[in-house]
């Protein structure tokens, strides 16, 4: 058409005057802005997918086209029996009804309260239908000579039903004199009006948008992008129940003319679109269809026979348009710790308890778990020689969910000529009820049902597609949903098997379980987690709800060198007795030795976080300046630099802390006699006791005590395991 024609035929008459004979020269392939958008689609189509025929309200004489549902019928746009016409003769375009339910050949005039001097048309219905968006002229009501302006476009209006009377006519916002705004689309929910319009900034001819309802206000139009709009002109937007968006267009590659193409919304994205299959789209001109939610029936226009008509359509086959790769669902895992908190696995072992009655040993395991499911999943550090439990390092739950999509279940690779079974018995779709299987098995063949048996008879790698039409559970609202899977079909049996081979020598290691999607893992315990904060590991040898006394029997075989110690813990409402605390883990595995050696078979050891700002600060120096005695004493029993340097801290500490007592200990390593030892141990003690009192500190609050040997915190076996035992501790008592 002549570009110079278009804006007149646009603003006038729709499908009138100037372009007329044009029109039908090009089988409407440059067709007036209103009425030149068609869907695009994406998939594959198969022939003789569609019985066409044409429908029975079209005429010879007239035409009929850009159909739409309402109510038991469609409403259509025709220039049937207008006494008013354009210079050409033809009349203008006006809405029409008929009752398609009930098979006869009649229409009647949609409505004269939407009616005017120009063309009206095409339109879309609110799923209640009391609410109607529809084209025409944003100038009505004025001499021709000024409705004929450049300036009168396009634009969209609305209206609400009220009885049988349509009222409350009121124009989109958006409407501009700059450019025309057409052929509206409302989706089923109501919340997105698709529209074509030849606004500048699209991509070239008319381009699809839409405009989305935010809080009672449409927003302003988007254009749907290079993916569906062209250099060409893209109109007739129509999204069905399922989010199909089908559409018109010459731009993309079609039959001739104008063709039919769909799409569907993928994120932010749309996917590629794809065209119908003939005979819907033909060499003429194909636009304006409309369908039900699964594409068994609808309607669409065409001047494939000369004038132009609205045929109707179905299909006994639906198509599989768009899908998504299949997702394997995945049960097996590499599961690690990774801490930083140190464990000698020479006298301990990891043991991960799956919660699934399966356990393994090691710091890095595989496992998998039986399917779907939840699951409480412990790392405990056990003592290697009783099997005891000595620390929890971990515990989370872990929910493995089967992937929401339909899913194929078939062999991956087959032998050119034997029958593969598949079925989409594991699709797992919560919320939708399933209602149809879809089978193409990318070779030119489909098939329906749940279970489908296919052989192919050459070799390749085939696409093969599952699709689904599903019943929302909520609203009713039918979808579909589809994925995709690659078998691979070999000339031979021994080909196969060698390939498969192949496989299984290059397979990568398992997926870590916290990375795989199908698997949630919620953390309900980390030792890690509370060893970044103010924290440290103690012996626990008993843990009760009642208050135990600490002179009680139970209490009398443990060793003289302990004190034992009572924690309450508000929360849990527990009381804990303690026997030692440490900042290393397995600075605390001698005196849990001892402990199971002296009959507590339940103590283990856990994390205590420390909340009194005292021993939070107390803990703080310990970490900086350090805790061996190396640091502290020169080889006359001198205190040395780093000593004063602390000490002058905790006097600092006292003075801040006035309530608070302190028993300073002081440790040796097994190398001489024992009773020599202690004394050393307890020199040292006194030593740093008389600089606290010296400083200030009352004697009062302050208590010295050696160990000597007695309670080692590491090996005495070798050097660099010794130094650990020679330390010097600080501990705040009651």
């Amino acid at each position: 058409m002549c570009r110079e024609h278009l804006t007149k035929f646009v603003t006038l008459s729709h499908f009138g005057s100037t372009c007329y004979n044009e029109l039908k020269k090009m089988k409407l392939k440059t067709i007036l802005f209103l009425f030149t958008f068609m869907l695009t689609g994406i998939g594959h189509a198969q022939p003789q997918t569609y019985t066409v025929t044409r429908a029975s309200i079209s005429t010879d004489s007239y035409d009929e086209f850009a159909p739409t549902f309402y109510k038991n019928g469609i409403v259509f746009c025709s220039n049937k029996g207008q006494t008013v016409s354009d210079s050409q003769g033809k009349g203008m375009i006006k809405m029409y009804y008929a009752d398609t339910a009930a098979h006869n050949t009649s229409s009647r005039l949609f409505s004269k309260d939407l009616k005017t001097k120009l063309n009206e048309g095409p339109a879309t219905f609110n799923r209640n239908g009391d609410t109607i968006f529809y084209s025409r002229n944003l100038k009505v009501d004025d001499k021709y000579s000024v409705l004929s302006s450049s300036r009168n476009k396009l634009g969209l209006f609305f209206a609400v039903a009220e009885g049988k009377t349509w009222t409350r006519i009121r124009e989109m916002r958006f409407n501009t004199e700059w450019y025309n705004i057409s052929m509206p689309c409302l989706s089923a929910d109501g919340k997105r009006l698709y529209f074509a319009s030849d606004k500048p900034d699209g991509f070239g001819g008319s381009d699809i948008y839409y405009s989305q309802l935010k809080n009672g206000y449409w927003d302003d139009p988007v254009n749907l992008g290079p993916q569906v709009n062209t250099t060409g002109n893209e109109s007739y937007p129509f999204i069905n129940e399922a989010g199909e968006l089908f559409f018109s267009s010459d731009g993309h590659a079609g039959l001739g003319g104008k063709d039919i193409f769909v799409t569907k919304q993928r994120g932010n994205a749309w996917y590629a679109p794809v065209r119908l299959d003939a005979p819907v789209n033909s060499e003429s001109d194909d636009f304006g269809i409309v369908t039900d939610a699964m594409m068994n029936h609808g309607y669409f226009s065409s001047n494939r026979d000369k004038s132009l008509d609205i045929y109707r359509f179905s299909s006994s086959l639906r198509q599989v348009w768009f899908s998504e790769r299949q997702k394997e669902n995945q049960y097996c895992f590499t599961i690690s710790d990774t801490g930083s908190i140190q464990v000698d696995t020479l006298a301990l072992k990891y043991v991960w308890d799956f919660g699934d009655n399966s356990k393994t040993v090691g710091t890095n395991v595989r496992h998998c778990f039986p399917g779907p499911g939840k699951y409480s999943v412990n790392l405990d550090i056990t003592n290697r020689r009783t099997g005891k439990l000595f620390f929890r390092k971990l515990t989370y739950d872990v929910e493995i969910v089967d992937i929401e999509q339909p899913f194929i279940t078939s062999a991956d690779y087959a032998v050119a000529g034997e029958a593969v079974d598949f079925d989409g018995l594991k699709s797992y779709l919560p919320g939708y009820t399933i209602t149809g299987y879809f089978w193409d098995f990318g070779d030119g063949t489909q098939a329906k049902g749940e279970k489908a048996s296919h052989t192919f008879r050459t070799t390749g790698t085939f696409s093969v597609r599952l699709g689904l039409t599903l019943k929302s559970q909520k609203s009713g609202d039918m979808v579909m949903r589809a994925v995709t899977k690659e078998v691979r079909i070999f000339s031979t049996v021994q080909e196969r098997t060698a390939y498969i081979a192949g496989l299984a020598a290059e397979a990568n290691d398992l997926t870590d379980i916290r990375k795989f999607e199908n698997v949630i893992v919620r953390e309900r315990y980390s030792a890690e987690t509370d060893y970044k904060k103010d924290a440290l590991f103690q012996v626990e040898i008993l843990s009760s709800r009642t208050k135990t006394p600490l002179n009680s029997a139970v209490f009398r075989n443990v060793p003289s060198k302990y004190n034992v110690t009572e924690v309450f813990d508000e929360g849990e409402g527990l009381y804990s007795y303690i026997v030692d605390r440490q900042i290393r883990l397995m600075a605390t595995y001698p005196a849990y030795e001892d402990m199971i050696a002296a009959g507590f078979g339940d103590a283990r050891v856990n994390i205590f976080v420390l909340t009194d700002p005292a021993e939070k600060e107390l803990l703080t120096l310990k970490k900086n300046y350090g805790v061996l005695t190396d640091t502290y004493f020169d080889l006359n029993n001198r205190l040395v630099t780093n000593a004063y340097l602390m000490l002058d801290q905790v006097v600092t500490l006292m003075n801040r802390h006035p309530g608070i007592k302190l028993e300073i200990e002081v440790h040796t390593d097994n190398q001489g006699n024992a009773a020599a030892l202690l004394l050393l141990s307890q020199a040292r003690a006194q030593v740093i006791m008389n600089y606290l009192i010296n400083r200030g500190v009352n004697a009062g609050r302050l208590t010295a005590k050696g160990y000597g040997g007695a309670r080692p915190v590491a090996s005495n076996s070798l050097w660099l395991e010794r130094r650990f035992n020679r330390r010097v501790d600080f501990r705040i008592i009651n």
